[in-house]
């Protein structure tokens, strides 16, 4: 398998027209045991072995191209260094185009079921694209491993067995932060973030956890998602609120404009920034230059985690791609790794069967991320609190606690 690496300067957004493209990964190798059952794939019955049909749906056109891609990377690099296989199963994957969101994601989806028959589906940046693809899984009752896509509902009130999430949801990341700085006693603390499902929920994750640690909100403001440029209204309002702190989330040109234009407006010195980790995440860190040294985040992960699987994970994701891995990249490799071992648990590939070794798999020991496990379907993680640094003329986002455990909120 040939592995290509795009440019490095992008700018990465954490959601999400359609065309398919088989992509199919045939090696040898490898031999982690797991039975075949019905779906496409060619399973040889109960004594295991065969390939399995997965697509993985990614955006391929429109702005969260570059994430795609990074997802891309990762689930390749996994197959790659496993020969193409998952224990006793070649793969075989089918690529969907996600595109920007339900409209062009849903019918994917759609014809990934129905018409290529696959097994399995991973991926999906856009929540709303999850949402309703949802009752999709239910019906034709096969697997949807979710591999970015926050909205808490997804495994929350929308939940179905059929669908699992190996990513995050957006008020986990955010409540992690809420949590700290009221454990820090830092505040009266300004909120803002863009207005849509993402940043409300954001919002609500963050405010619920700071102020039920005693913190106080100083105000808060909601920005035209994706049509705002000049931030400076918005910047006088936190100036003027009296704030000792702000808290955001965004993400792509977005997060670029927003960093730059904090520290243009002489915020950065007197009002220090914090935010949910796409603020500073990917190639948009780059791009935010010195703006966003100093910048403190939270997410559940970074290059800079110090354990055995993090290190040969960033190493081979930098040789295979010449740039280090986001978020994006690493959770994709992850939900490669986690099928695979539920693959070795299950007596064969039919949604019910996958969902209850997913269900039995206990504690990911072996994750870039650190050791997680499945609460509700969704990861119960460390988050990471870290701090954008120079390292020598490249900026990093250091880690510099890990704040704990966090399970989706409310579960």
């Amino acid at each position: 398998m040939a592995l290509h690496g795009p440019s490095r300067g992008r700018l990465l957004g954490p959601l999400g027209a359609v065309a398919l493209l088989s992509l199919t990964t045939a090696c040898g190798g490898g031999s982690l045991g797991g039975d075949s059952g019905g779906g496409g794939g060619e399973g040889g019955g109960g004594e295991g072995g065969g390939t399995i049909r997965v697509g993985l749906v990614i955006p391929q056109a429109g702005v969260y191209t570059p994430l795609g891609e990074d997802m891309q990377q990762g689930w390749d690099l996994w197959l790659e260094q496993n020969d193409g296989r998952m224990g006793d199963y070649e793969v075989e994957t089918v690529v969907a185009d996600e595109g920007e969101g339900p409209d062009t994601g849903v019918p994917a989806i759609q014809r990934l079921l129905q018409e290529e028959q696959v097994d399995v589906v991973v991926g999906i940046v856009n929540s709303a694209t999850a949402l309703g693809a949802a009752e999709q899984f239910t019906e034709a009752q096969k697997l949807l491993i979710v591999a970015n896509a926050g909205a808490g509902a997804i495994t929350g009130d929308a939940s179905s067995p059929y669908v699992w999430r190996t990513s995050f949801t957006n008020a986990q990341v955010a409540s992690a932060m809420g949590q700290h700085l009221a454990e820090e006693g830092v505040g009266p603390v300004y909120v803002m973030a863009p207005d849509y499902a993402a940043g409300q929920e954001v919002v609500a994750g963050f405010t619920e956890a700071f102020e039920a640690g005693g913190g106080t909100v100083a105000g808060q403001a909601l920005t035209p998602f994706g049509t705002t440029q000049d931030y400076q209204p918005f910047l006088s309002g936190i100036r003027e609120s009296g704030a000792a702190a702000t808290f955001v989330f965004y993400s792509g040109a977005e997060a670029v404009s927003f960093v730059q234009q904090y520290d243009a407006f002489g915020l950065k010195d007197t009002v220090p920034l914090y935010g949910s980790g796409f603020l500073t995440e990917g190639s948009v860190l780059e791009a935010q230059g010195q703006s966003a040294v100093g910048v403190q985040t939270t997410l559940h992960y970074s290059t800079e985690i110090d354990n055995e699987a993090n290190t040969e994970f960033v190493e081979a994701y930098e040789a295979a791609y010449d740039e280090p891995p986001t978020v994006f990249g690493m959770t994709t490799y992850d939900t490669a790794n986690v099928l695979a071992d539920a693959l070795a648990e299950a007596e064969g590939l039919s949604g019910d069967q996958l969902s209850e070794a997913l269900d039995g798999l206990g504690e990911i020991e072996d994750s870039p991320r650190g050791p997680w496990s499945f609460n509700g379907q969704t990861p119960e993680q460390s988050i990471y609190l870290r701090e954008v640094t120079d390292e020598g003329g490249t900026l990093v986002n250091s880690v510099v606690t890990d704040l704990g455990s966090f399970a989706q909120p409310g579960s």
